[in-house]
C-alpha cells in the first residue's frame, strides 16, 4: 500500500492539485522530447496508483492541449522566476501552490530566492508529511504558509507574518488559481501586489468565456467546467484579455502585458512534429509594479 494511505482523510490534497501535479507527469510520460518541463515530483508526491493515466481527466477530449498548457504556464513562471533574480528579486511567492515542485527540482534557482508556497492547511500538511516520506528535505529558504480560505483568512496577513517582505521586490505567481475565486477576490489580489516594491512582478493565469472560445475548445472548456463543478470546485470568474489588463492597471501596477497561448507556443512548442500546443482557453497576464 502506498504510504500516502495511512494519512488522515482530512489530510489530502484537493483534487484540483493532484490533477495538475499528473497532467505535468503525463507530458514527460506521452509527450516525445524535448519536454517543455520535466516533472514527475509532483506524480510521486500524488501516489495514484499504477493505473492513474487511464483515470477520466487524464483520457478526456482534448485532454494532450490541456496538459500542453499547464506546462506551458509551469515553465514560464519559471523562466520569469529566473529573469527576474538575475534583475534583483528576492522572493517568490506561489499561490496555490497545490503540488508545485519547484522547491525540489529548481534548487539551484530557489537557493538564491525566499520562496513562500501558499495553500489551504490540509493540502500543506499533507505535502510535508509525502515531503519527509519520500526524503525530500524542506529547505532553509522555502516556507509553507498555510492559509484557510474558507475561514476567511487573509494570505496577504500570513504571508507577511511568515517572513516576507513587502519592501523587496518580488514575484508573486497565481496560475490555474483565478477562475475559482470571485471578480472582487481577484481585483483584491491584484491591488495587493500593486503595493509591493518597484520591480515586483505578478503572474498571472485566467480562462477565457466561452463565447471568445471554438466550438472544439469549448466543448473542452465545457467538460473542464462540469468536472470542477461536481468536485467542488466551481469556475467562478471568467475574463476578456482587455478586461484582466484593466482590471490589473486600475489595481495600480505600472505595466500590464497579455500573453497569448500563441506566444507560449511559439516559445516553447516551435516545430514539434506532434502538433502539441496549448489551447486558446487559458491566457497570461504579467503585471509589473
Amino acid at each position: 500500500m502506498d504510504d500516502g494511505q495511512h494519512l488522515s482523510r482530512a489530510h489530502e490534497p484537493d483534487h484540483t492539485a493532484v490533477r495538475v501535479a499528473l497532467w505535468r507527469a503525463l507530458h514527460v510520460q506521452a509527450d516525445a522530447p524535448p519536454h517543455v518541463l520535466d516533472d514527475e515530483i509532483g506524480l510521486e508526491l500524488a501516489g495514484p496508483g499504477h493505473d492513474w493515466r487511464e483515470r477520466g481527466d487524464m483520457t478526456m477530449p482534448g485532454v494532450s492541449g490541456v496538459r500542453a498548457s499547464i506546462v506551458a504556464r509551469a515553465r514560464f513562471v519559471e523562466d520569469l522566476v529566473a529573469e527576474r533574480a538575475d534583475a534583483g528579486a528576492t522572493q517568490y511567492v506561489i499561490l496555490g501552490a497545490g503540488l508545485d515542485s519547484f522547491a525540489q527540482r529548481r534548487t539551484e534557482l530557489g537557493s538564491r530566492l525566499r520562496v513562500f508556497e501558499v495553500d489551504q492547511p490540509d493540502t500543506q500538511a499533507w505535502k510535508r508529511q509525502r515531503l519527509a516520506g519520500l526524503g525530500y528535505g524542506i529547505p532553509s529558504w522555502l516556507t509553507f504558509v498555510p492559509v484557510d480560505f474558507e475561514a476567511g483568512d487573509s494570505w496577504w496577513e500570513r504571508l507577511t507574518a511568515a517572513g516576507f517582505d513587502p519592501q523587496k521586490p518580488a514575484v508573486v505567481a497565481s496560475t490555474g488559481v483565478s477562475m475559482y475565486l470571485t471578480r472582487e477576490t481577484n481585483a483584491t489580489t491584484l491591488r495587493q501586489v500593486a503595493a509591493l516594491a518597484p520591480g515586483s512582478m505578478f503572474a498571472t493565469t485566467f480562462l477565457l468565456p466561452l463565447d471568445m472560445l471554438d466550438p472544439d475548445q469549448r466543448q473542452v472548456q465545457e467538460f473542464s467546467m462540469r468536472n470542477a463543478a461536481a468536485s467542488g470546485t466551481p469556475f467562478i470568474s471568467l475574463y476578456s484579455p482587455d478586461e484582466m489588463r484593466q482590471a490589473a492597471l486600475e489595481a495600480g501596477f505600472t505595466k500590464a502585458v497579455h500573453v497569448s497561448p500563441d506566444d507560449l507556443a511559439a516559445r516553447y512548442f516551435a516545430g514539434r512534429p506532434d502538433g502539441l500546443r496549448p489551447p486558446r482557453a487559458e491566457q497570461f497576464l504579467v503585471a509589473e509594479v
